[in-house]
Formats: structure tokens, sequence, C-alpha cells
């Protein structure tokens, strides 16, 4: 028997390993199950170079838990070590650097700063455990057994073992602080949840784990629906089916195969929904991937899997550098394209799917300049007509560079059918990303500007042929004597306008300028309360045209005038939605009231 001490400058590295190096505890089996995975994968490469013969059968990993001697033993049929190796690979703490990652961690609270590969996996298992066992054969002929023992100080002891066939056992005996390791349904969550895709049969207490196969790591040109769907139902077995999928499969200039799923999504996405989980080499990392997931593409789901990503230590969380900025563009390049191809292939599917990409492709485009570029000619927009069209197509058909749109498509108004009926084409815009949106494709195409209907009166639907502009004897016009009679009525500080509009079924309508209303969202939209300098400008304009508007004006009886007037009001702040709760109750009397005055006035007569 040897005993020795474990080659490190440093005697309290395990401590530090076993308390800070990571941040959960259950990651000790991935370690392990990944190294008897690798242990494996160097079998097969022997048998490769024909220096061994076995069949793929031999090849396993199997974990078996005694709860009453508190014992979890993870073992491989793989290419196990000899006792020389495992003072090489075990008792030397087998990473480059042992002394600076002390230093380091004594530098840096913070364990995501640990940056590097320092293969310190198998110390993981001393963080549930009192004391770890290793029994292994080398595959090398007339190799002998060794044991290796260590209670998680720097002392050990290396003997001749007893094991007859090749591989690796580690046997944890876990700590009393460990209980939830000794049982069997937490173990097959952590292997289901971190290896359920590995290529090797994984056995617990007997039965296999991952039997799933791992589709991204199969051609694209391999794979049918039914299978890329079956994937999807089993990953995620309670979300409905997805609208379409991306497979990513990437040699060069880096490794990176996986399969991203549009799902079904809201009118809102939320990014803490994430759904995208990342792996290394069929291991799973992390399902936080935002440093290589763009913010606007967290809503998808599925697995990416690249052995090229910088993990730190523990390989729990991303190391940000120039190769994770690259996955990063090229995965929202792979997105576009497909996006692109869509439109280009079958634009009555893409329309179909548009509900469901809608935002994605709304927030790519403001967070990311060359997602816009490769995917402008995408963004459409539903119509008046019933048709769907990009910006471009519509610049085509109306000459000035100016585009109308509409902020509802369920609720439309008299306004709405007065623009309609001069023949504009007008687009529905009901997102709450389209008033930033509208500002950045105003800045991307020259001359262009957006118009909300009720932003402004255009000339389009004014009817000067019916204008009375002829002046009285005061010297007002008819206009002015109508904003001038509502004016009276309401009081305070409300801005009136009358008009000659080319309908008349509009009696009036609130008009919110185009700049106020942006302003106004872009609060809304950033969780901000409303400076007091906005919210509450508006003008008052009243259709000179509408039989109500001069009928009230021809009232005998001012106070019936005056409150039909600001009936009339706060229906347009109503339909509008912009009267405020505080005034509705009065809005609801006053309503019983006039129709109740009303329906008299017509009995007496």
């Amino acid at each position: 028997m040897t005993q020795g001490t474990l080659k490190i400058h440093s005697e309290n590295i395990l401590p530090i390993i076993k308390k800070w190096l990571y941040s959960d505890r259950e990651i000790f089996l991935r370690e392990l199950v990944s190294n008897s995975c690798d242990a494996l994968s160097k079998m097969k490469i022997l048998r490769e170079e024909g220096r061994v013969t076995f069949n793929d059968e031999d090849l396993r990993i199997d974990i078996e838990l005694d709860r009453e001697a508190r014992t979890l033993k993870i073992s491989d049929s793989g290419i196990g070590m000899s006792a020389k190796e495992v003072r090489k690979y075990i008792a030397q703490l087998a990473f480059s650097g042992a002394e600076e990652f002390v230093k380091k961690y004594q530098k840096e609270s913070d364990q995501d700063q640990i940056i590097g590969h320092f293969g310190l996996g198998f110390y993981s298992s001393f963080m549930v455990s009192d004391k770890v066992e290793i029994d292994t054969l080398s595959f090398e002929k007339r190799a002998k057994p060794a044991h290796w023992l260590c209670d998680g100080s720097p002392e050990y002891t290396l003997d001749e073992g007893a094991r007859t066939e090749r591989g690796t056992t580690v046997t944890l005996h876990i700590s009393s602080d460990a209980d939830e390791f000794l049982e069997e349904s937490q173990l097959r969550e952590i292997l289901m949840k971190h290896c359920r895709f590995l290529p090797f049969p994984i056995h617990l207490n007997g039965k296999v784990i991952n039997e799933m196969e791992p589709l991204w790591i199969k051609p694209p040109s391999e794979c049918t629906d039914k299978e890329y769907l079956d994937f999807y139902r089993a990953l995620y077995p309670l979300k409905p089916d997805p609208t379409f999928w991306i497979h990513l499969n990437v040699d060069y200039p880096f490794h990176l195969k996986g399969i991203l799923y549009f799902p079904k999504i809201n009118r809102r996405l939320d990014s803490s929904q994430a759904s995208i989980h990342l792996y290394c080499n069929r291991v799973f990392v992390s399902d936080q991937c935002k440093e290589i997931i763009p913010d606007y593409l967290t809503a998808l789901c599925g697995i990416i899997d690249s052995p090229d990503i910088p993990l730190n230590v523990s390989r729990s969380n991303l190391q940000m550098d120039s190769s994770v900025r690259k996955l990063s563009n090229h995965i929202s390049k792979k997105v576009s394209d497909k996006l692109a191809q869509q439109w280009q292939a079958d634009r009555d599917n893409y329309i179909q799917k548009w509900p469901d990409v809608e935002m994605i492709i709304k927030l790519g485009i403001l967070q990311d300049e060359k997602f816009y570029e490769r995917i402008k000619g995408c963004l459409i927009w539903k119509n008046s007509n019933g048709s769907w069209t990009t910006l471009e197509e519509y610049l085509e058909r109306n000459e000035e560079k100016k585009v109308f749109y509409h902020h509802d498509e369920k609720q439309t108004s008299h306004l709405f059918e007065m623009y309609k009926a001069k023949g504009i084409e007008i687009l529905f815009s009901s997102s709450h990303l389209d008033t930033p949106l509208i500002s950045f494709l105003e800045g991307k195409h020259e001359g262009v500007k957006f118009q909300r209907l009720d932003g402004a009166v255009d000339e389009l639907i004014l009817d000067k042929e019916r204008e009375k502009g002829v002046l009285d004897a005061e010297g007002k016009t008819e206009a002015v004597h109508t904003a001038d009679f509502f004016r009276s009525n309401l009081g305070g500080d409300i801005e009136i306008e009358a008009k000659s509009l080319s309908s008349d079924q509009v009696p009036a309508f609130i008009l919110i300028s185009e700049e106020e209303r942006r302003m106004r969202d872009y609060f809304v939209l950033s969780g901000q309360d409303l400076p007091n300098a906005f919210g509450k400008k508006h003008t008052f304009v009243v259709n000179t045209n509408n039989r109500l508007v001069q009928s009230i004006q021809k009232l005998k009886d001012p106070e019936l005038s005056k409150a039909l007037v600001k009936q009339l009001y706060e229906l347009s702040l109503l339909s509008q939605r912009e009267l405020e709760p505080t005034d509705f109750s009065n809005f609801l009397k006053r309503s019983s009231e006039l129709l109740e005055s009303l329906t008299s006035k017509v009995i007496d007569s």
C-alpha cells in the first residue's frame, strides 16, 4: 500500500472546491457520469486504432444506490486507470495552475470570475461525501487493479485493488447533510436533466435513463417533421406544437448544433420564461443562455450544443468572449434567414404564422441593426383591404410618403370609415412595440412619415366645398361660431376646432397629435409614470356638417345644450379610451338624465 499527499501547494484547496466551486451540489453526478462517458469514448478511439476489440453493447454506465450503506456507486466499462495514472490524474489534482486558482479565489468572491478548464470535476464528489473510493483496472494487458481512498483531506491511500474487469467504479460515502442524494427519484431527476442525451446507456439501479436520441446531432436532411415534433413534445410535454423550427449545424469557424423551435406565444414576450437549453458535448450546462441567445430570441425553445463555448471552471456559466458573440450573431442570422426563406417560399403560410413571430421580429429589429437588414423584407402589416403588405410595397402603391395607420383592427370608427371611403390604404398597428418601431422605420426611410388617423385632420378628409367661409357681421365664419359655442359650453381650457369633414356621420372626435401620442406610448412601454406635461393635451374636433352638432346649437334650452355638448365631448373621449375613470360615473348619470329629459319632451309635445 502507498500513502501520499495530494500534490498541491495549498491545503485548503478541497474545502474551497467543496464550498465555492459549484453553485449547485447536484452537479457532482453530472461530472462523474461525464468522466465515465469520456472513459467509454476513449475505448471507441482505441478500437478504431485497432488496439482493442469489443462490442458496443459492452459500453455502459451503471449507477447503484444503497440507502442502508449510504453509498452511491458510479461504474463504467471504459478505459480504466493504472496506479500510475491514478497518481497522475487524481492524486495530483490534475489541473493547471492550482495555486493560481486558489489565489484567484482569495481575490474574487464571485466564483464566476474563475476562468478556465481545471479538470476538477471528480472532486465535486466531495461536496456530498465524507469519503470517496476509486476502484479501477486499466485496459492495458497485464495491468493491475488500483484502489484509491480519500476522506476529503489532503491525505489519501493508494493500494492494489480487487477489480477484475476493465473500467472504473467511484464509490461515494454520502455525508449526513446530503440525504437527498440517497433518494432514487432525486437521482433520476438529476440524470434526466443533465445526462439524458449522453451517447452511452446509463442505468440507475438497473433501469435505463437516457433512451431518447439527441435529434440535433443528426443531419437536417435525415430528420422528418414527425421526428422534430416528437422531439419537441418530449422536451415540452405541456406546450402546444411549435409553429416551425430551425436546425443548426455549423462546423466552421466553430462547432454548433441544435434545434430552435418557434412556440405558440402571446402578444408580449417574457424573457424570464426562456426555454432554450445549453449543452456542451451533449451534457446539459444551463437553461440560461442570455449570453448566446439575443433577448429577442429568448421566447424560442430548444437545444444548443457546442464544445466551443467557454465555460467557467464549474461548467455552470458562460465566460463572455469573442466566440460567444460569434455564436450569438450566427444564431441570429440563421433565424432571420429561415424567416426570409419562409416569406419568399410560401407567403400564405408565413402570414398564418405571423402572430407567433411578430413580437420576435419587431423586437429584433429594434435591438439588432444587422437583424433588421436581413429581416426588413419580412416585416408585414395587415391593411384596410384585408390583405397583408410590407412597408416597401405600401410606399410603392402610394405616391405620398405618408403612411396612415389605425391602432385597432377590431375597433374601427366613423373616422376610420371616412378615410377608407376616400380610398386611403390604412395599416393596422396594435402591437405595444409599434410606437418605437414606427419611429425606427421613419429613420430608415427618408421623408416617410407615419400618421395615426386620429393624430391629425388630414386635407384628404375635409370637404372644402361645403365649408361656409363667409364672414358674418361679427367677422366670424361658421367654423369659428361652432367652435366658440362648444368652447363656451364646455368651459375650461379645452382646445376646440370646428372642421368641415367629408362625412356627415362623424359628429366629433378627440385628436391627439402624433408626437404627443408617441411620447405617451414611450412612457407607458417603459413602465414610467407620465410627467404632468403629458397625457392631458388633446384637441376636440367638431364636424360642422353633422346634424347633431348643428341641432345642439339651435336648441332653445341652454341647460340641455350644455349637457349635450358635455355628453358629446365625453363620448369622444370614451371612444378613444381617454375618459378618466373618475368621470365615468358622472357620464353614466348624465346619460340617464339626458334620455329622461328628451323622452319627457317628446311625450309633452
